[in-house]
């Protein structure tokens, strides 16, 4: 079995906090932190209650907040930092900020609700994104996690071929709990969501999941599948064809991985969101299928398997570079079968860095 991957260093964590106070100051004196993917990113903490103090200024004056029951976890990941033990983490950072006089405290407005918002006092302004925008462009220490995810699942899929696991007799659900294991034994912490597995008409369904429905010759199976490794998440598509294949199964994969390729193509630094989803869309829309391609080109990964920035036709905004995302196209005829092919990737000032490397060549199991 393999060993735990470590998660990054805590000075990863002090850089974050530091460019995050680039943002801050201008806005709010300090910013407390209550979304707790958000916390986990700064923090390296992983409870289930807590929220972080953010000073614009003085980097000595940043505190983390939690419960009782994190006392020893909070010293272990979080060492670095100064901890207020509190049930409501939000309040007690927004009281403890307010302890030295009047001060400008931003809060996650996309986060806080109504209610707990009433519990606040002090001069609050209201924050939206900033932690968000940082983490769209990860750090090396993240990309390796991401590597490691995306191996981890590589390897998985390449497991249950091997082994005979993936041919007609099988259930979906059997096929994605053999799935799972593999991953699990090769080091994930969990899955990314919950494995798709879908064959024959189900395929043709973008999000299908895992039924006792029996794989057969000749169906279309695809598999939607990923690996989390502290706390980050890679994210696969691929789709085969069991025992024989028919034209139109070979004309619809060729397509779909011509798309793909020209979505990956399109990764550059900067480049138009929309452009991205265009450059994939217009090969199936000029195919004649644009009507059964249903959904965006991709999306951002890391510590959420979506995540900014999205990419799609209704996407606003610029790819930067070191953004991790996916590129997914899909065709989807009801009643028959799907292709959907799936990339996960790193912008990079050259080629797209390629995390998922399993071979994407028309496959008949």
């Amino acid at each position: 079995m393999a060993q735990p991957w470590n998660p990054p260093p805590s000075a990863d964590h002090r850089d974050r906090r530091d460019r995050l106070r680039e943002l801050v100051a201008g806005t709010a004196d300090v910013l407390v932190v209550s979304d707790l993917i958000n916390v986990r990113y700064l923090t390296g903490f992983t409870g289930s209650n807590a929220a972080v103090l953010i000073s614009a200024a003085d980097p000595d004056a940043d505190r983390i907040s939690t419960d009782g029951r994190y006392i020893t976890q909070v010293a272990e990941q979080s060492g670095d930092l100064e901890a207020v033990i509190a049930r409501n983490c939000l309040a007690a950072l927004v009281e403890h900020a307010g302890q030295g006089g009047t001060v400008r405290v931003g809060f996650e407005e996309h986060i806080v609700t109504v209610a707990a918002h009433r519990d606040l006092d002090g001069d609050l302004v209201g924050t939206s994104g900033l932690v968000e925008t940082l983490r769209e462009v990860k750090d090396p220490g993240e990309v390796e996690l991401l590597r490691r995810a995306c191996v981890v699942a590589d390897e998985a899929l390449a497991a249950i071929i091997e082994r005979g696991l993936l041919t007609p007799g099988r259930t979906e659900r059997e096929v994605a709990r053999a799935l799972e294991w593999e991953m699990f034994e090769r080091g994930a912490d969990a899955v990314s969501f919950e494995t798709i597995v879908a064959t024959g008409a189900n395929s043709a369904i973008p999000h299908h999941r895992p039924t006792p429905a029996v794989l057969a010759t000749g169906d279309f199976v695809k598999i939607d599948f990923g690996a989390a490794v502290a706390g980050y998440h890679s994210d696969m598509t691929r789709t085969y064809v069991l025992g024989r294949a028919a034209d139109w199964q070979r004309e619809i994969y060729e397509l779909v991985a011509t798309a793909q390729a020209a979505g990956r193509a399109a990764l550059t630094p900067d480049a138009d969101l929309r452009g991205v989803d265009a450059a994939a869309r217009s090969v199936i829309d000029d195919a004649g299928y644009g009507d059964k391609y249903v959904h965006g080109l991709g999306h951002g990964i890391g510590l959420q398997i979506h995540e900014a920035p999205g990419i799609g036709s209704a996407a606003t905004g610029t790819l930067p570079c070191g953004a991790a995302v996916t590129v997914e196209p899909g065709v989807y005829l009801p009643g028959r079968g799907g292709v959907r092919i799936e990339d996960s990737l790193v912008v990079t000032d050259g080629e797209p860095d390629l995390l998922t490397t399993t071979d994407k060549t028309f496959t008949v199991i």
